[in-house]
């Protein structure tokens, strides 16, 4: 790390507390971009408003691409190197929820502000916060809304950017709303999954075992928990949800099971999801009626180690603000960066409650340590790595 970027981290708390006089630009962003619907596939509308914002602070090339990521350059003084900064645009919560975000003296409430309001209105307010510290960079800032990131998006919005822009990235910040001191620099494998059952409306309801739709899928949930999990490599299963049913004296004909599975190893979700596989294969024909499997999305496991430059500049910024950090595995876009041999961490902005809730609660207070800490991580890496 060179001598200006140490200095740039001793003044990082003066520069928190800069950015608190930006207050108002910070939440008046998170407001209109969190009341604004933006489900998986149907996210224009926010990123018509990222672009905007962008534009307003002065980026170059601020346009959307084909895929529906909204992005904007800050040139560089040497434009050798881009860095891209990430946030997903859209959100689990669809058009039907209320999106109204209300806001207090110390937190702020509503759908969708950890995944992912909050990184996006840090990504739509950054272009003003550093024109206001009067800093610039070497390298080019890509700051990008992807789109298509979550569920059966699939990141497919990154994907598609890192793919197709011609633009070489030398590293990648992902923005997540939560938590302050989360530095994830390795992604788990992981493979996401539906079961879906769907009785027929001829179904032989006379035949040995007939059951419907909850029994069935009730047998899968019995038979995967009794799969055995290594603890080394570490593994586990994550039963998500579960839709089936409308009403108390119909058997219930159709039904969903959401689950997902997470090892170190890449090689162990493969085989848990063949056991989960034969699983369900094995239901359907037992009970004679359609159960499959679908697969949603998929990582690998792979990522930069700790001494990484990266990681040690996010690290020392951390440290510099006082903000303890986390290293934790993730499960996110991450993985695309690492497809692609990119270094790339994610790093959390703020603290909050009742996560992926309606009433879901982010602390204001925290946000600007977790503005600083990404200003502080550009400046250290700005004009390239160590072992460059």
């Amino acid at each position: 790390m060179n001598e200006n970027a140490k200095n740039m981290l001793r003044e990082l708390p003066s520069v928190e507390e800069e950015l608190r006089k930006m207050k108002n630009i910070l939440l008046s962003n998170l407001i209109m971009i969190g009341e604004t619907p933006a489900p998986t596939f149907c996210e224009a509308d926010r990123a018509e408003m990222i672009i905007d914002r962008l534009s307003k602070g002065g980026l170059e090339n601020c346009s959307t691409d084909e895929e529906g990521n909204a992005l904007g350059i800050l040139g560089g003084e040497s434009r050798k190197r881009n860095i891209l900064i990430s946030a997903n645009l859209d959100t689990v919560f669809d058009e039907t929820n209320d999106h109204t975000i209300t806001m207090k003296k110390d937190k702020v409430t509503g759908p969708g502000l950890s995944d992912n309001t909050i990184g996006l209105a840090l990504l739509a307010s950054l272009p003003n916060f550093l024109d206001h510290l009067e800093i610039s960079f070497k390298s080019n800032i890509i700051l990008m809304g992807a789109a298509k990131s979550l569920g059966r998006g699939n990141n497919k919005g990154l994907q598609f950017f890192l793919d197709n822009s011609g633009i070489p990235i030398t590293a990648g910040i992902c923005l997540e709303g939560v938590h302050l001191g989360r530095l994830s620099h390795s992604s788990i494998g992981m493979m996401r999954g539906e079961i879906e059952c769907d009785v027929p409306k001829g179904y032989d309801w006379t035949r040995f075992g007939a059951v419907g739709a909850i029994d069935l899928l009730h047998k899968v949930i019995s038979d995967i928990e009794s799969i055995p999990l290594p603890s080394s490599p570490k593994t586990s299963v994550v039963l998500g949800s579960i839709n089936a049913g409308h009403t108390f004296n119909e058997i219930a004909r159709k039904g969903i099971l959401r689950f997902e599975i997470r090892s170190e190893s890449k090689e162990m979700v493969d085989q848990i999801h063949d056991r989960i596989s034969d699983i369900v294969m094995e239901t359907s024909i037992r009970a004679g009626t359609p159960v499959t499997l679908e697969k949603i999305a998929e990582r690998s496991p792979g990522g930069i180690p700790f001494s990484h430059p990266l990681v040690r500049a996010a690290h020392g910024a951390m440290t510099a603000l006082g903000i303890e950090p986390r290293s934790m595995p993730s499960s996110s876009e991450l993985a695309v960066f690492i497809e692609k041999e990119i270094p790339a961490i994610v790093v959390g902005l703020t603290d909050g409650y009742n996560l992926n809730e309606q009433d879901e609660e982010m602390l204001i207070n925290p946000l600007f340590k977790g503005a600083a800490q990404i200003i502080g991580v550009l400046k250290a890496i700005d004009g390239g790595f160590e072992h460059e």
